[in-house]
Order: structure tokens, then sequence, then C-alpha cells
């Protein structure tokens, strides 16, 4: 089982958001059987074989072993990924397009950015686990407050000038080129 899979078919998506279908891929982090997951989840053994299916058609769930029991086999399923995320390739005709109106200090050009950083992220991680390779990435994550606008102002304007005094100094026009995101938000507290 994978940490993190990409959905990028619409279908899946749809599938995958279904709460019921939801919960199953939840309860699926180890493997197990219709019967078992319907005495777990209170849903008749029918209804979760339904569910299971769809799940399995859509390549969220893979098959782990087969028991036979008398008469009856029993088939033990596991989801393929701990946790999904759904790709704006899912929503390709109305994916944010983060060229239409760039705005270093608009949340919604942030957005656009972060979605296509998950399209991207997504489409590379898809690729490599076929070619059961790596993703080179580096990422920062860290949380500042500042005592006032014009401190959070400030900051951005400092960090924006490092980034570019770096780049500039690392960037090669014949190298790979590499995506890089910058970004300064509000924290959400949950």
């Amino acid at each position: 089982m994978i940490d993190v899979a990409v959905i990028e078919d619409p279908a899946a998506a749809a599938v995958s958001l279904d709460p019921t279908r939801a919960r199953l891929l939840a309860e699926l982090a180890e493997p197990s059987s219709a019967s078992t997951l319907a005495n777990r989840v209170g849903i008749p053994r029918q209804k979760v074989n339904y569910h299971l299916r769809t799940l399995e058609q859509h390549g969220l769930v893979e098959l782990v072993e087969e028991r036979r029991k008398g008469n009856v086999t029993e088939r033990l399923l596991r989801a393929i990924a701990s946790s999904y995320v759904i790709s704006p390739v899912a929503l390709a005709a109305v994916q944010p397009d983060p060229d239409r109106a760039p705005d270093r200090l608009s949340a919604r050009w942030l957005l656009a950015l972060g979605s296509r950083l998950v399209r991207d992220v997504g489409t590379l991680l898809t690729g490599a686990g076929k070619a059961d390779k790596r993703v080179a990435t580096f990422a920062i994550d860290g949380e500042i407050r500042f005592a006032s606008p014009a401190r959070r102002a400030a900051f951005a304007e400092e960090l924006g000038q490092a980034v570019t005094a770096l780049v500039g100094k690392y960037h090669d026009d014949n190298g790979r080129a590499h995506r890089l995101l910058v970004a300064v938000h509000p924290k959400v507290e949950r």
C-alpha cells in the first residue's frame, strides 16, 4: 500500500467521494472481506459487495487474497493507499489556470498555483510509480507569526528578493526545468 494515491479519472473521483465508499476505503487500510466490513460498518454484506466492486473497478482497492470456505470464495481486499488526493485533472474543463490571472497578492491565484502543484506532482507520482522510481522534490513547511501587516509585507518583499537571487545564482538554461512555488497564507486552525 502506498501512502498517497492521486485520482485523475473523473469517474474514480466521483466514486471515491461517496460517503459509504470513502468509509470503506478508510476501513480497508488492512485487508478485509465484505462480510467483515459489513459487520464493522453496519451495512448489509450485499451493499458492501456492491461498493467494493465499484471501488475495485476504478482501481481504488486491490485483491489481496481469495480463500475457499466451503462453496464460497471469500475475497480479501485492501485500499491501494492510506490516503487519496483528487487531482484537478479530474475536472479538466474547469481546473484552475494560474496563467489566466497572475497576481502575487491574490488568494485565488495562490489556490490556482496549489491546484497546479497537485496536478503536476500527481502526474509525476503516477508516472514514477509505473516506472518504480522516485520523484526528486523538496519542500519546506513552517509557521511564522507577524507583529503587523507591515512586518508581513516586509517579510514577503525580502523573501521575494532572496528567492530571486537564488534562482539567478543556480538557473542554467541547459538544465532540467523545475517549478518553484513559495506561498505565505494565514494558518487555518483545525
